[in-house]
């Protein structure tokens, strides 16, 4: 009697079913027509290398161990002229990028309390990012 019961519980559930799993089919009837990919107004997907990220953070002063570090990676990439500070930050990234990522890099996923300073040297300007360490971090993008 149970398993009769159960069939037939089945049976309607089955037809019950039946037009809206039609319309799922090829050739079912549906109440709209599927649109067509050259029927969209939405603007083709674009995509674009991301630049530097610019940060707004607070106006703080450079600690001496970051501006040596800073100097000194200035003065390896052959910058003669004594460095001139534009602007310095303290900043929260949105993660271990420091807000300059480089394709195909992974980072750590965590607000990274840290530092942009910004200067100018030999007629060029220069972005540092620092993390919660004195290493710079120089912005190329």
């Amino acid at each position: 009697m149970r398993r009769q019961l159960l069939a037939a519980t089945l049976a309607v559930a089955a037809l019950a079913l039946a037009p809206t799993l039609a319309a799922c089919t090829p050739g079912g009837s549906m109440s709209e027509p599927t649109p067509s990919a050259s029927a969209s107004t939405r603007p083709p997907f674009q995509t674009a290398t991301p630049g530097p990220v610019a940060p707004t953070g607070t106006p703080t002063v450079v600690p001496q161990a970051r501006w040596d570090a800073l100097v000194a990676d200035l003065s390896a990439r052959g910058v003669t002229s004594t460095p001139t500070l534009v602007s310095a930050e303290a900043v929260t990234f949105s993660d271990g990028s420091l807000g300059c990522a480089s394709p195909g890099q992974s980072y750590t996923q965590a607000l990274v309390d840290g530092m942009r300073v910004v200067v100018t040297a030999d007629g060029q300007t220069y972005d540092y990012r620092f993390g919660s360490d004195d290493t710079p971090k120089l912005c190329t993008r």
